[in-house]
């Protein structure tokens, strides 16, 4: 079947999945009305500096506030092109980091980045950084000797995994195309009114076709003309068949929807409760601080003698899942498991190896931590949107 991604519109929202062999990985929802902003660039005045938090709070468009740190954010763009350290009243251009949750309002930096399919530009940093996940060193050499001409006096790339084996000319062509737009960006800022939106992100399902690993995905589905007709632009400006994967479906019958049953796996991510094959469960719960995974036995142990056995093959299924629902929920923060207990400490060895290996996977970094002396497992994940519950 391969990868797939469906775009579908429900009401007021949209909704973008990603398949893999029609199992569900990750889902994300957006309204129509509201345009994501996370990587939107706007030229803000900062309006308050608060000194024991080290931040400034920065006015941008629509009158919102958004939070500053001044300890990462050292090389600000002024619009009058000054040199100074951040005051209250400057105008600076801002880019949109992280989504405001219940009780934080959204996170921005100066340090601009501009993502294309294969590299990320990032002002601030005069260095080439590549995936992890590239890990042929001949690869990396090749990537970074590509990329080595194109750095700036205040910019540098992040080589994307999807850059893995493609030529050189389809990546200097990209990082020639972010180059221009990073100076238009800055060019306009300098003289723009203040509040203006210098540059506006592309909406969530375009982000997920650029940002998906392009070799796992197979098609593109929607059945929505305008949904199609934003993806056909996009992919038009990409190289390669990519256009080929993209499919405008019909059917009178039955929805897109329906097919891919996205509304039932949407009613499932948002459940506390998940059932395991073995009859084991986990009780899944966010809360402001953290989110909570329990694994629970239920009926997994029923007639059985071995429990040690039981308990570690239970964890190593429940591992499993874990990783499956902080993608298709985007959890993210601190994540503590509590895994059902295990005596010999070579199943905990194996259990931790294998709790790497699942976070390996995630296209979104997520870090083991460590087991604690409760034998809780602590994870952290970064965030970078908001959860399917908040959504």
């Amino acid at each position: 079947m391969g990868n797939s991604i469906i775009v579908v519109r429900k009401e007021d929202k949209i909704i973008t999945s990603l398949f893999e062999d029609r199992e569900i990985v990750t889902i994300r929802m957006d309204k129509t009305e509201e345009k994501g902003r996370v990587g939107n660039i706007y030229l803000g005045k900062v309006r308050n500096i608060v000194k024991n938090i080290n931040a400034a709070f920065v006015e941008i468009a629509g009158k919102e506030i958004v939070y500053l740190s001044l300890k990462e954010n050292k090389n600000p763009v002024f619009n009058d092109s000054g040199n100074h350290a951040i005051r209250i009243g400057d105008e600076l251009i801002v880019q949109i980091a992280k989504d405001a949750t219940k009780t934080k309002a959204c996170l921005a930096t100066t340090d601009l980045n501009l993502s294309g399919r294969y590299i990320i530009m990032v002002r601030g940093k005069n260095t080439i950084g590549i995936s992890a996940k590239i890990d042929d060193n001949a690869e990396r050499e090749r990537l970074k000797t590509i990329m080595k001409p194109y750095l700036g006096e205040d910019y540098g790339f992040i080589i994307r995994t999807n850059a893995l084996g493609i030529s050189g000319e389809i990546l200097t062509g990209e990082a020639e195309k972010l180059i221009e737009q990073y100076k238009t960006i800055i060019q306009n800022g300098i003289h723009r009114t203040c509040y203006s939106v210098l540059y506006t992100a592309p909406p969530q399902y375009i982000s997920e076709i650029r940002d998906g690993y392009s070799s796992e995905i197979s098609s593109i589905k929607t059945d929505d003309a305008e949904i199609y007709e934003d993806i056909k632009r996009y992919l038009m400006t990409c190289p390669g068949d990519e256009l080929k994967k993209l499919e405008f479906y019909r059917d009178d019958q039955i929805s897109l929807s329906t097919l891919y049953g996205i509304e039932s796996k949407l009613q499932n991510a948002l459940h506390e409760r998940v059932w395991l094959d073995s009859g084991a469960y986990l009780v899944i719960q966010p809360t402001e601080a953290l989110v909570s995974i329990d694994v629970n036995t239920g009926k997994a142990i029923a007639g059985r003698e071995d429990t040690e056995e039981t308990f570690f093959k239970v964890n190593l299924e429940a591992a499993e899942e874990i990783g499956r629902q902080l993608r298709l929920r985007n959890l993210s923060g601190i994540i503590i498991v509590d895994f059902i207990d295990m005596k010999e400490e070579e199943h905990k060895k194996k259990l931790l190896k294998k709790i790497k290996e699942v976070l390996a996977l995630d296209h979104i970094p997520a870090k083991l931590i460590d087991m604690t002396m409760l034998n809780l497992v602590e994870i952290t994940r970064q965030r970078i949107q908001k959860p399917i519950y908040e959504q």
